[in-house]
């Protein structure tokens, strides 16, 4: 289980790099989908010789909230705001994908390095983790649309959400469900701010926040 395990994570880490490559926005909101139902599905594999109540409520929850209603409510604003693609980002899509792709094989081997239980050595929990923070943080400083911003927010969780897995056995998931509470008031958050930008502003872009004044 652990093979199948590994090659989720590793499909999750790619999408990553697909969030931090492309232009387009409904890419990267596809990419951030597909991210949700993959780790939704974690769990459930994680815990599948002893399968209880609340590892399933919160893998529906997961692939629910991340894979399916937050990205529907992120195509809709992109539609409402008739935009595309990321125009001049502050850093560029072939930087960001290298930073990532860097970034990646630092967290592989800073993870080996980590003194893991031994249930964990081997697998790609940490990297994953760590591969993650390091694109959603990208994603948030260096892209200028509040969509892509907002991305970079569900990417950065999810790395929280994998980490948070090393502690499965433990707790009875209470701290996944904290994070996708906190992520789902976050991005509702998000989405009113989002709303007044584009009302105010006619665009999404949050450079445009500098010509505020009281």
């Amino acid at each position: 289980m652990s093979g199948i395990l590994n090659l989720v994570i590793g499909l999750a880490m790619g999408l990553n790099l697909i969030a931090l490559g492309s232009s387009r926005l409904p890419t990267l909101i596809r990419a951030v989908s597909v991210q949700g139902v993959l780790l939704g599905v974690m769990p459930v594999l994680m815990e599948s010789e002893r399968l209880d109540w609340r590892v399933l409520l919160v893998a529906l929850a997961t692939i629910a909230g991340k894979g399916l209603l937050i990205p529907s409510l992120l195509r809709r604003a992109m539609r409402a705001a008739n935009i595309e693609r990321e125009v001049e980002p502050f850093i560029g899509f072939v930087p960001s994908l290298l930073l990532g792709a860097v970034g990646t094989i630092a967290a592989v081997a800073l993870a080996r390095a980590l003194p893991l239980l031994p249930e964990h050595v081997g697998m790609l929990l940490v990297p994953g983790s760590l591969a993650s923070l390091l694109t959603g943080f990208i994603l948030l400083i260096g892209r200028v649309k509040a969509i892509s911003q907002v991305c970079g927010y569900l990417i950065l969780e999810n790395g929280i959400f994998l980490f948070g897995l090393l502690l499965i056995h433990s707790t009875p998931l209470l701290v996944e469900s904290g994070i996708l509470l906190d992520v789902t008031v976050g991005v509702f958050i998000i989405g009113i701010i989002v709303d007044r930008i584009q009302r105010a502003f006619d665009s999404l872009d949050t450079r445009k926040l500098t010509a505020l004044h009281e």
